[in-house]
């Protein structure tokens, strides 16, 4: 009686033997060679229209958003002095004709300046 505790040894398999791969043949040769072509010739179109969208496109962008960006920071910092030259101008002039005397002056220069825009704009359309 065979022993239940014990494995049957399991035969070895043997293993499948390769096939040796098919010879290419001349024709297939110069189709992979054609197709390799194709691919090199595909990679260098793309470099050359990344390079070239690079160049005149991305570059002239990047300066346009310098540029704007130097700007808005020129003219940020210009109109915070304004203003405070304007406080200053206005406390000096309150100084001189009291608080209400002096937003009664500046707010007659603007309705001023504006008549002055007002009447020019009228004569142009005239013309």
């Amino acid at each position: 009686m065979p022993d239940p505790g014990k494995k049957k040894a399991e035969p070895k398999k043997k293993a499948a033997p390769k096939q040796a791969e098919p010879k290419k043949d001349a024709v297939g040769e110069i189709i992979d060679s054609i197709a390799d072509l194709l691919q090199t010739a595909t990679d260098w179109v793309r470099q050359e229209a990344e390079a070239v969208v690079r160049e005149k496109i991305v570059l002239p962008i990047q300066k346009l958003g310098l540029t704007l960006a130097s700007a808005s920071a020129a003219g940020c910092l210009a109109v915070v002095g304004l203003i405070f030259i304007a406080v200053a101008l206005f406390l000096l002039l309150a100084e001189w004709l009291t608080y209400p005397g002096a937003l009664l002056a500046i707010g007659g220069v603007y309705l001023l300046g504006a008549l002055v825009f007002i009447v020019i704009k009228v004569r142009m359309m005239q013309k």
